[in-house]
């Protein structure tokens, strides 16, 4: 029989439903359904709305780290062509303290916990101390130029390097603990056959998202619509309600369309500004960030300075594993930047220390920026690795081969799925590993030397609790699904409806997808990987739901009478009874027998209690190529392979996708990304793309990801996230293979041609 096999709900480490192997919608390489309106520029992002009577907001920065406003003068401001409104420190109006998603990640927003202008305090360079409204954008910017501040000037807490003294570990990171320890880590290190010890540095990093930040804010009477370019709908409009103290129904979040974010789009200040300034005016009001804006005040990376030291036996097995560092936070701002994540669960070793320490500065707060603490915790770890390997030496694969953990180092949890020595080995084939030369130097191409380094990539599985999607069936047999989920380029709308058409045995074209809006059902936030497994499991709940509620809508008089859920199967647009042709009936014959036009039930995800079961992490080998001169020092990446396991992929396309874009930006943050920051005053120096670089398509080789496709018999579906791991592992194969092609070891990112020339 060809029918989808019977749909149960998921839980935790249950046996899994038929879809999880099943090839047809699911797995196909189908192109992203908002691909055409984008392409032909119909759709309709945050700045491109266009409500009537709108006016502009920009606001004006303090030049100061840290200290107080003594004077603000704004006469100039407020009588200048177009202005509105003027609000400071000393109109604006009393605001909560927004929840912090460090605090709560389901329904926290901010990074910042300090609300804006309401004080004369400045804690960072670039702080809003006025915002300025005006008829036109032009008009606003120009006068926000005219507010004139006068400071008392406080030394800032400006440089990292000199107050590593103080650092201290954090209450917990990410609700682990920041300090580990396993045995006598440092003595075991002296008594190693083989050590290194060394210290590994990365600078801050910008976001640089094609769509900057911007919100369209529109009042009527005690109703707001807030139009925001976010990944955290839900958790937005919840601390937005509690800032103002609004009824909880009073705000209502729209964000259908983003343009990238990676963890930057989450609550800053502009948002609250404007909804502000939008009250106060009772019009509607855009708040639209420049490039600068952006890099002022929306939080990227933090800098890094990590220790990593290993030891090993005379085989080669680690007998210490130490990874230490500190890390730059704001005053206020308890964001981690999870460094030490990848030590904690890749490779077995006999003794362990892990210790993460941070040092609060007078910086904008930190936010995530794909795979947060991942990416450059493994530019430490695995380029200490690939030290290590060439100390013993040993092949950097074998290496890692050899202190493969046969569970969880950390938990003691066996892992749910680990096919990584799988993706060593088809990545090294692919690559063509087995050419490389362990001596650097060996490849030349006239004055170009030729390097190969691989390492690997690390993320951790998660999915978020409570993730809700509705499910609306008509009787004409058309599906749709309705969640506050975001789409941000990395094709969840497409990947949803592909698993519907699916697991409701109806084509793609009759399953529409409705998302992006807060009034829609509760999805999860788009981060950490973890929207889509949620949102996966949400739909399986509203399957068994809808089944349920289909079979008793059939009655006596239908084909269906009798049948219990287990013994039902979604199929060909309608049920029927597993194993039989002939007990079948469509959902339009079940609906116009009972006089309705449509039924709608609504599925919750369950907590994820699989990660109480299993270990659950996404893998990958990283492999790269490099061409260095020999003269200047230019690197070029030439060639790049990257091996994957993630469970079961569910659109071949958009998964290659994602697995490209991350490795692109692994190459701006092994290559080139760096805010340059002048400790003396605590300011950025190069807030735009013109002076913050990015790879552009001339630095980007032709890239080859492959995958196991294997599906992890503990999460929904057997999938597990797969839009940041490719960023890990990709700073460590950069500067693996620069020391292969010149001998020369670069800890510093980014990897610099004054750093190899040095």
């Amino acid at each position: 029989m060809s029918g989808v096999p019977v749909v149960e709900r998921w839980e935790p480490g249950k046996t899994p439903d038929g879809l999880r192997t099943r090839q047809g919608a699911l797995g196909a390489p189908m192109s992203r359904l908002d691909g055409p309106l984008k392409t032909s520029g119909t759709a309709v992002f945050t700045a491109e709305t266009r409500p009537e009577g709108m006016c502009y907001a920009f606001l004006a920065t303090s030049t100061i780290a840290a200290g107080r406003i003594v004077a603000l003068d704004v006469d100039a401001a407020r009588r200048a062509p177009g202005v509105l409104l003027v609000m400071t420190h000393e109109n604006a109006p009393t605001l909560g303290r927004p929840d912090l998603f460090v605090e709560n990640p389901v329904d926290g927003a901010a990074f910042n916990p300090v609300p804006p202008l309401q004080g004369d305090r400045i804690d960072w360079n670039g702080q809003p101390i006025a915002m300025v409204v005006a008829e036109t954008l032009e008009q606003a910017e120009y006068a926000s130029r005219l507010v004139v501040a006068e400071y008392a000037i406080e030394d800032g807490r400006t440089d990292l390097d000199a107050l590593l003294h103080e650092a201290e570990p954090p209450d917990s990171v990410l609700g682990e603990p920041a300090c580990l320890a396993q045995g006598d880590a440092e003595a075991m290190l002296d008594a190693s056959a083989y050590s290194i010890d060394a210290d590994y540095r990365s600078p801050r990093m910008a976001h640089s998202a094609i769509e900057i930040h911007a919100c369209t804010v529109v009042w009527r009477g005690t109703q707001m619509v807030l139009h925001d370019a976010s990944q955290l709908i839900g958790a937005s409009r919840k601390a937005l309600v509690k800032m103002f103290d609004l009824e909880d129904d009073a705000l209502h979040v729209v964000s259908p369309f983003v343009g990238g974010a990676f963890g930057g789009k989450v609550l800053w200040d502009h948002q609250i500004l404007a909804i502000a300034g939008a009250r106060a005016l009772q019009r509607p009001l855009r708040m639209l960030l420049s490039r600068e804006d952006v890099s002022r005040f929306t939080g990227g990376r933090t800098e890094t300075r990590q220790r990593v030291a290993l030891g090993a036996d005379e085989e080669g097995r680690l007998t210490a594993l130490i990874h230490t560092g500190t890390v730059a936070n704001a005053m206020h701002s308890t964001w981690p930047e999870q460094f030490s994540f990848p030590a904690r669960h890749l490779y077995a070793s006999e003794t362990v220390k892990i210790e993460q320490r941070v040092v609060p500065l007078h910086m904008m707060p930190p936010a995530p920026m794909r795979a947060p603490g991942e990416a450059t915790g493994t530019f430490a770890l695995e380029s200490a690795l690939d030290e290590l390997a060439a100390k013993i030496g040993i092949d950097p694969i074998a290496l890692r081969k050899r202190n493969e953990p046969p569970r969880d180092p950390s938990s003691g949890l066996a892992f749910s799925s680990r096919r990584l020595v799988e993706m060593y080995d088809r990545g090294a084939e692919r690559f063509g590993w087995s050419q490389r030369s362990a001596e650097p130097g060996r490849h030349r191409d006239g004055r170009w030397r030729i390097g190969h380094g691989m390492a690997t990539a690390y993320y951790p599985y998660i999915r978020a609790p409570g993730a809700q999607v509705g499910v609306v069936l008509g009787v004409d047999g058309c599906l749709t699904l309705r969640s506050s989920a975001h789409e941000m380029g990395m094709g969840t709308v497409t990947v949803q409806v592909q698993h519907a058409a699916e697991r409701f045995g109806l084509p793609v074209s009759a399953v529409a997808f409705e998302y992006g809006d807060s009034r829609l059902p509760a999805g999860p936030a788009a981060g950490g990987s973890a929207q889509t497994v949620s949102l996966l499991a949400a739909v399986m709940d509203a399957a068994g739901k809808l089944k349920d509620a289909l079979l008793r809508l059939a009655g006596d008089a239908s084909p269906l009478a009798g049948l219990q859920a287990d013994d039902a199967e979604f199929r060909a647009a309608g049920l029927g009874r597993v194993g039989d042709d002939t007990r079948f009936e469509t959902f339009a014959a079940i609906l116009a027998r009972a006089g309705m036009d449509q039924i709608a039930v609504e599925g919750v995800g369950a907590a994820p209690g699989e990660l109480e079961a299993r270990s659950m992490h996404s893998y990958g080998a990283q492999f790269c190529e490099v061409c260095v001169h020999e003269g200047t020092g230019e690197t070029r990446v030439t060639r790049f392979v990257g091996a994957f396991d993630c469970g079961r992929i569910l659109n071949a396309r958009t998964a290659a996708s994602q697995f490209r874009g991350g490795i692109i930006m692994g190459l701006g943050l092994a290559l080139m990304e760096e805010v340059q920051f002048d400790p003396r005053y605590g300011r950025i120096m190069n807030p735009s793309l013109g002076e913050y670089h990015i790879p552009v398509h001339l630095d980007v080789p032709e890239i080859d990801v492959i995958w196991s496709d294997v599906p992890d018999a503990f999460a929904p579906l057997g999938a597990r996230g797969i839009g940041e791991i490719s960023i890990t592992g990709v700073g460590a194969a950069v500067a693996n293979a620069i020391y292969n092609a010149t001998g020369r070891r670069i800890r510093d990112l980014p990897l610099t041609l004054d750093k190899i020339m040095r």
